[in-house]
């Protein structure tokens, strides 16, 4: 049974119907190079029929190479960076990660194979077209900027091949030569053909590329070793404490820890899973139980391609240090090189795309909601443009951590109110998509829950950073003792965020129906049809 659209979006029938007229080729019939990019039809603002549903392969596929990726060099490079040690690694990462994998598989796949609509058409029916409208373009923008970081991976693997220097992302100060800089606008450039051609393709490429990725990783760990003094397997935790993940952070970084490495496991998709960013791609699933499709990513991925990024990284700092290198650059293609060879390299150059590829089609969904008359193609290469520029800013790197921290917290809450509205509501006697059936421009429950939870617990965050938000400290002056003394990890926040979220827009949504009274049934909540 597929859900009955809801009112003001296009039925495929309508679909059809304007892109003949507009095209103008008998029988609707694309001719044109136009025409046929017109033809890729996604299905953005109505729900997915049966016969384009995928299987578990397909969505194996996807959560392999999306998350088996080029930030994996980036990640697992940090986490030694920031200082943890090898018990916050594998232990961290691990209960990080199965929260990840239990958010998708129990939040995010149920609602996506119940409603089969975009997320952006979701949080329309939850929070008005205004805030969807806001939230739709400040996500687009942030996509953007996660797929430029993932083009400027790529690019150091085919920067490192053809001899031009890649910038020192760790230092995230300097602007790319001109060479660098052609070469990430070619790379870009594929990318956003690729996402330009949608789902199908994007589901070819990964089942292409993704079965052999994590070899290179595990094998370029495992080659790496030597050179960090393991030679049995009986050295390996010593070594790992005492040269990889040595508890103590370099100059330049925050100290992390075992939470530290939990969250970020968890929250660097949160707003994909608990933020159900990702009812976009499984809307396509036929059935919700492959959400847990979302381990082979989180485990290959966030788990082990994380831990062995670590040790090339390592390695490759100690090789360039016993060469006299005072300052070595630990870019993905530099650890890639010396752990696995060129197969490092094109892991890297791959890596880099296959996470790009859907990062970008989602923000060419994103960016369509703000500009509902441009076709999806369209917003998809506007959106490559400005992938493009981000990529050639190092500073997007060397932040990375941070930046996908302070994203999911951000983008978050209006998720998390699709989950609230579709299983919690009905349980308390409420409405759902209230703001729907009233034809509401913007719903203030939804608007005090988003940027309520999202200012205290940023706040909490803040008043306490050691140099990101020196100028927040002031807000101390103002908390009662024990509030002032709580110091909060940006990475913990995730689930007081969600709680505190879900509270306030629960609550105002209580005051807002009580007090409106009762009014019939909106057309979302009426029978689905077939």
């Amino acid at each position: 049974m597929i859900p009955a659209p809801a009112a003001g979006v296009f039925t495929r029938g309508r679909m059809a119907e304007d892109m003949t007229e507009s095209q103008g080729a008998p029988y609707g019939k694309p001719e044109t190079l136009v025409e046929r990019l017109d033809a890729l039809y996604e299905y953005e603002r109505e729900p997915v029929t049966a016969d384009k549903l995928h299987g578990w392969r397909t969505f194996i596929a996807m959560f392999s190479s999306e998350h088996i990726a080029g930030t994996e060099f980036v990640l697992g490079t940090l986490l030694v960076g920031h200082g943890v040690t090898a018990f916050d690694v594998f232990a961290g990462l691990a209960l990080g990660n199965l929260l990840a994998v239990l958010s998708w598989a129990l939040m995010c796949a149920p609602i996506a194979v119940k409603e089969r609509l975009t997320v952006y058409w979701q949080i329309r029916k939850v929070a008005g077209p205004y805030l969807t409208v806001l939230y739709s373009g400040l996500l687009a923008l942030i996509l953007c900027l996660l797929a430029g970081a993932m083009v400027s991976v790529s690019t150091t693997a085919v920067a490192k091949t053809v001899g031009v220097t890649s910038p020192d992302y760790t230092a995230g100060d300097r602007i790319p030569s001109v060479p660098w800089i052609a070469i990430a606008v070619g790379v870009g450039t594929v990318i956003a053909v690729l996402a330009v051609l949608g789902f199908e393709k994007l589901a070819h490429f990964a089942k292409v590329v993704a079965p052999w990725m994590p070899f290179v990783f595990l094998s370029g760990a495992i080659a790496s070793l030597p050179t960090l003094g393991v030679t049995s397997l009986s050295d390996f935790w010593q070594v790992a404490n005492e040269k990889i993940w040595t508890g103590t952070a370099k100059p330049g970084h925050l100290q992390y820890g075992f939470w530290s490495c939990v969250g970020l496991a968890w929250l660097c998709n949160i707003s994909q899973h608990m933020g159900m960013g990702d009812v976009t791609i499984f809307r396509f699933a036929k059935k919700w139980q492959m959400g847990f499709c979302s381990a082979f990513g989180m485990f290959l991925g966030h788990y082990m391609a994380w831990i062995c990024s670590g040790i090339m990284c390592a390695a490759f700092e100690q090789t360039e240090l016993a060469a006299g290198v005072l300052k070595p650059n630990p870019t993905p293609a530099n650890i890639a090189l010396l752990g696995a060879g060129y197969a490092g390299i094109v892991c890297v150059l791959l890596a880099g795309w296959t996470t790009a590829n859907p990062t970008l089609y989602r923000a060419g969904l994103a960016f369509q909601v703000a500009t509902p008359n441009w076709r999806r193609w369209v917003v998809t290469l506007v959106a490559g443009v400005l992938m493009i520029v981000i990529a050639c800013i190092p500073a997007v790197l060397h932040f990375l951590d941070r930046i996908v921290a302070l994203y999911g917290l951000f983008f978050m809450p209006l998720g998390a109110f699709i989950f609230i509205d579709v299983w919690v509501f009905p349980l308390l006697g409420l409405r759902k998509y209230y703001a729907e059936a009233r034809r509401l421009l913007i719903s203030w429950p939804a608007a005090v829950g988003w940027f309520g939870s999202f200012g205290i617990c940023f706040a909490l965050y803040a008043k306490n950073a050691q140099d990101d938000f020196y100028s927040l400290h002031w807000i101390n002056d103002y908390l009662p003792t024990r509030l002032a003394n709580y110091e909060a990890d940006v990475f913990s926040q995730a689930l007081p965020a969600w709680v505190l979220a879900v509270t306030l827009y629960t609550v105002c949504s209580i005051v807002q129906q009580k007090l409106a009274g009762p009014r019939p049934a909106a057309a979302s909540e009426e029978a689905p049809a077939s």
